[in-house]
């Protein structure tokens, strides 16, 4: 462990009671064929894949409750798992009776962004073990916030839902750039470019439907009209319950690009971009973004655009380190490593070569928590992982919503610029404030 990941979590004035070291497990199960029964809190997309991973141990694990607030995605899959198991799982309308309920030892937590810190926190209190989708949290204080949950409750387990530190390809290519290969780094890239053939149409505010329970998909966010863009997979868009597309991947991509590195907390971010391929009032976040993060001995660059399709190398989101040396670039699909041209060797400095992925990584992420919970050991993403990583993400937003090059002193946990702290919290609903730890 590094010492600024050390510090994140001994310094942190929210994380105070936290240690730099892995908990010590206290509740493992008996037999690591012993069954789990989890929980599904937000049932649809990514929440729904998280569950099918976890039933993939079909006599090993048991779906015992699903919870979401749009009625019909909670019967069409709870319908799916019945087909799947044999066993219909008991429906909920409202999280809290998931954590009521004692049969249940796993929450997976699939909702929107603005909602992950306040049902984590509270599953940790109901003494639930945790998988919870990224971004782990939905702004700094909140991601301070769960790691000293988490440090409070040792004896659980809460595993972030960046799969890609289970995918084994991101390891191999993070050491070739450790080992040297590539000479000196002193720039590295991490894009995503979704593609999207048609910018977002405007959409009316209109009445809520019946089979929404509008006022607890808002939660914590501030009182809204409907909206059709703001609902389900487009909630990303907008600052109220999301981060863009910046934390939609980035904490995918620039985990990586971090780790590989050794590096944590940036000491400047410059942002850019804007909106430009939407209509005012379509979506809130920016559809082509770059944010420049400074570090002592190299500069770290992300760049992402919902409507091109094709990135830096052709590529539609990936990692690249560039080196005196030569390049490495590394997707969900493998990595290649591209030699540069020594003038004094009349060539390529190495032989270029190329790795496909062994899976995308997610059954093995999924299995790292169960096998965690059932015999001890060391979680893939733990929380300081997901925390860590999250932050960053959030300081590309804040650069970009303050309109300037921001400061980071990572002695105090805080922004040299009032503006850029003023953004590092969020404007809580009265009924759902941020739990206190």
């Amino acid at each position: 462990m590094s010492s600024n990941r050390r510090d994140f979590i001994k310094h942190s004035a929210m994380a105070a009671a936290a240690v730099g070291v892995a908990p010590t497990i206290l509740n493992a199960c008996a037999s690591p064929a012993e069954k789990v029964n989890v929980a599904l809190i937000g049932c649809r997309s990514m929440g729904f894949s998280d569950l099918k991973s976890f039933l993939r141990e079909k006599n090993n694990v048991e779906c015992v409750a699903m919870c979401d607030v749009d009625s019909n995605i909670l019967e069409s899959k709870a319908a799916e798992v019945e087909k799947m198991t044999g066993i219909r799982p008991k429906t909920y309308k409202d999280f809290r009776h998931v954590l009521d309920n004692e049969d249940v030892q796993v929450v997976i937590i699939g909702t929107p962004d603005h909602w992950h810190a306040n049902i984590m926190i509270r599953a940790l209190e109901a003494g639930k073990h945790v998988y919870v989708e990224k971004p782990m949290g939905h702004s700094i204080e909140e991601c301070y916030a769960m790691v000293a949950a988490q440090q409070k409750y040792p004896n659980l387990y809460c595993q972030v839902g960046m799969w890609q530190r289970s995918s084994k390809h991101w390891f191999e290519a993070s050491d070739i750039v450790k080992s040297g290969e590539l000479g000196d780094v002193h720039l590295v890239k991490a894009w995503i470019y979704k593609g999207y053939d048609d910018p977002y149409p405007v959409m009316p505010d209109e009445a809520a439907p019946d089979y929404v329970d509008y006022d607890m998909w808002l939660g914590p966010a501030p009182k809204r009209p409907f909206n059709m863009n703001r609902f389900h997979y487009n909630h990303r868009w907008w600052w109220d319950y999301a981060g863009g597309a910046m934390t939609d991947w980035g904490v995918h991509l620039l985990d990586f690009a971090m780790y590989a590195m050794d590096v944590d907390m940036p000491t400047s971010i410059s942002p850019g971009g804007g909106i430009y391929y939407h209509e005012e009032g379509a979506i809130e976040t920016p559809d082509i973004q770059q944010a420049i993060y400074s570090y002592p001995k190299h500069t770290m660059i992300w760049e992402c655009g919902l409507n091109p399709g094709i990135g830096p190398y052709g590529k539609a989101h990936g990692v690249a380190y560039v080196g005196q040396k030569g390049t490495l670039v590394v997707t969900r699909n493998g990595y290649e490593v591209i030699p540069d041209k020594s003038n004094a060797l009349k060539g390529p400095f190495f032989e270029g070569r190329a790795q496909k992925n062994y899976g995308d990584g997610l059954d093995e992420h999924v299995e790292n928590l169960l096998s965690c919970i059932r015999g001890g050991g060391k979680l893939n993403t733990p929380v300081e992982v997901g925390a860590t990583t999250c932050i960053v993400s959030e300081m590309g937003n804040i650069a970009y919503r303050v309109g300037q090059r921001i400061h980071w002193d990572d002695s105090k946990k805080a922004f040299s610029e009032d503006s850029a702290n003023a953004l590092t919290k969020l404007n809580y609903s009265e009924d759902w404030p941020l739990p206190k730890v």
